[in-house]
């Protein structure tokens, strides 16, 4: 009798199960990248260069006396790169503008493992200094791009998301050939 109940039971809970599970693997967010295609900037600033088409132009509410300051906002990625552009003067040189460029990547090592800063000359022959920071940073690419004489721009990548830092790596890299673009067609405005 025991043995028939057990069978019962077993063969009960056998047909209760229709359905076969698996564990399902980790997933991973699908980022479908447009091609880059770029576009030239229009407006009456101090500087001209060429940005991505995916991008939108939008003035700087942040310090709206500084009209010369805009984002570039990527609506797709939540991404927007800041970019602060100031003369240089007797007031703010070279070097004061530069350290200040510095000293804004250097805030970021407390969370970074990693700031890898590299030194180039575009072709219209301004250096450029561009600083790539590992780790979960609010941004993960910081640029400036002078003529040392009297212009200097700076720019910085954010996003607005909660996505870690891996999970944004292929965008990160999207836009940082935007931003490696936008640096090598930069002028600068006498």
């Amino acid at each position: 009798m025991k043995r028939m109940v057990l069978a019962g039971i077993f063969l009960i809970a056998l047909m209760g199960c229709e359905e076969n599970y698996l564990p399902k693997p980790p997933g991973y967010n699908r980022i479908d990248l447009p091609n880059h295609s770029y576009q030239p900037l229009s407006g009456d600033y101090p500087y001209q260069f060429d940005f991505s088409s995916h991008s939108k132009v939008e003035p700087d509410s942040f310090n709206l006396a500084e009209k010369n300051w805009i984002n570039l906002s990527y609506p797709n990625f939540g991404a927007k790169v800041h970019l602060t552009y100031k003369p240089i003067t007797q007031a703010q040189d070279f070097r004061t503008l530069s350290t200040d460029a510095f000293k804004l990547t250097a805030k970021h090592q407390i969370k970074a493992y990693g700031i890898e800063e590299s030194v180039l000359v575009t072709p219209n022959g301004y250096t450029g200094v561009v600083a790539e920071l590992q780790g979960e940073v609010p941004t993960q690419f910081q640029f400036f791009v002078t003529d040392s004489t009297e212009h200097f721009l700076r720019g910085a990548l954010y996003f607005n998301t909660a996505m870690k830092n891996d999970s944004l790596a292929p965008v990160i890299e999207y836009i940082k050939v935007d931003m490696a673009h936008l640096m090598n067609s930069m002028k600068f405005r006498d």
